[in-house]
């Protein structure tokens, strides 16, 4: 990760790498999974953001991040675990029957 200083870039600019590559690989398996099927890989890659937010705050605690790009990134990783948090709700909500119509 060339954002980070050259002490970290290649420990923890590395396993963020890893880790962007792991969330964008399960998001891109969920979304062509049957709608029961998508909740698990979507619960790892929030997860695994939850990893990345801890990262950068790593990088940004011993000085590796400036604050500019730590807060940056902070924003784009919440937004996406927001987006991920609805998706994963909307796949494990199941399915209601439609209220039958008729006499009772």
């Amino acid at each position: 990760m060339p954002n980070l200083a050259k002490t970290s870039r290649y420990t923890l600019g590395e396993k963020i790498d890893t880790l962007f590559l792991e969330v964008i690989e399960l998001i891109y398996t969920a979304s062509f999974l049957p709608k029961e099927e998508k909740l698990l890989p979507l619960q790892k890659a929030m997860a695994k953001t939850d990893l990345l937010k801890f990262f950068f705050q790593i990088g940004w605690e011993i000085k590796s991040l400036d604050v500019k790009k730590y807060i940056t990134f902070s924003e784009q990783l919440d937004e996406i675990g927001r987006q991920l948090g609805g998706w994963a709700r909307q796949s494990a909500q199941k399915e209601t029957p439609a209220p039958k119509r008729g006499r009772d």
